[in-house]
């Protein structure tokens, strides 16, 4: 049985009752997830394949048997062009708030590879622990929640003395602030992105000036108001794409994309590509 974190993260994550965590295997033939952030610690493990992650406005590619970390409220976004298999692990903050000492103050990283023979070394043990909790999952032998655990508590004490450091409190808290303020502002967008939706009537939503509204914008997401509504459209259109028969003009009508030329624009310098070699290749 699963239950979900409470409303106030923009990312709701499915939790394990047993586990307080969510842990599954990944099958991706093609994806590309908008900005977002959740209220938990993410760990992606490439099993097969390869996956273009950006964190905090830097990309990186992440080939098969590379591991990486998404410290909780950190804007990301993914991108799987190619087929993937991949570990996906998240902790809920207030559940390793639990056991960590002041983890919310506290920033969870892991670089593979690295030149740093010894932190390689640990970041090699840390993926061992993750793919025996995969095993625990796939097989289900018995006492497989019991085992499971004593690799998560396991998995806990190496993220906190060899993959984190301090963070300035106050910068947290204010970060934390502004993405809480925010909540309401990605919630209207999710429900009206395939509309136009203007400037005042957003920044109404925030309860802030236009002007300011668009500098607070930017500065917590990364990307400008506009550009994040295209962004979402574009997620949507290119699952639409990949997964159904559907003319690309209707999927483009029914996401809200009216401006074709800006449409295939954007879309080749997203996914390098148009939209009919995307479903050819699919």
């Amino acid at each position: 049985m699963e239950r979900r974190l409470t409303p106030t993260n923009y990312e709701l994550i499915p939790l394990n009752d047993k586990t307080n965590v969510r842990f599954f295997t990944s099958v991706d033939q093609g994806s590309y997830i908008a900005p977002h952030w959740h209220d938990a610690l993410e760990i992606i493990y490439i099993l097969e394949g390869s996956l273009k992650i950006t964190i905090s406005g830097v990309s990186r590619e992440l080939n098969a048997g590379q591991c990486i970390m998404v410290s909780s409220s950190l804007i990301h976004s993914t991108l799987c062009t190619k087929p993937n298999r991949a570990i996906v692990f998240q902790i809920p903050e207030n559940f390793m708030e639990k056991f960590i000492p002041d983890s919310r103050n506290l920033q969870f990283s892991l670089t593979d590879p690295t030149e740093n023979s010894v932190l390689q070394s640990k970041v090699e043990i840390f993926k061992e622990i993750l793919l025996k909790m995969q095993l625990l999952v796939d097989l289900q032998p018995d006492g497989a929640v019991l085992r499971f655990n004593s690799l998560l508590f396991e998995i806990l004490f190496q993220l906190y003395h060899n993959f984190s450091v301090k963070s300035i409190p106050e910068a947290t808290a204010r970060h934390s602030r502004n993405l809480e303020r925010l909540k309401p502002v990605l919630d209207y967008i999710a429900e009206n992105y395939n509309r136009p939706i203007s400037l005042d009537e957003i920044s109404e939503i925030a309860i802030l000036q236009p002007k300011y509204f668009c500098r607070f914008f930017k500065k917590c997401m990364g990307v400008t108001f506009l550009e994040y509504q295209n962004e979402l459209r574009l997620s949507k259109i290119y699952k639409d794409i990949i997964s159904t028969n559907n003319k690309i003009s209707d999927i483009l009508e029914q996401h809200g994309f009216t401006n074709y030329k800006l449409f295939r624009r954007m879309f080749q310098e997203r996914f390098h590509a148009t939209p009919t070699e995307l479903r050819k290749n699919h």
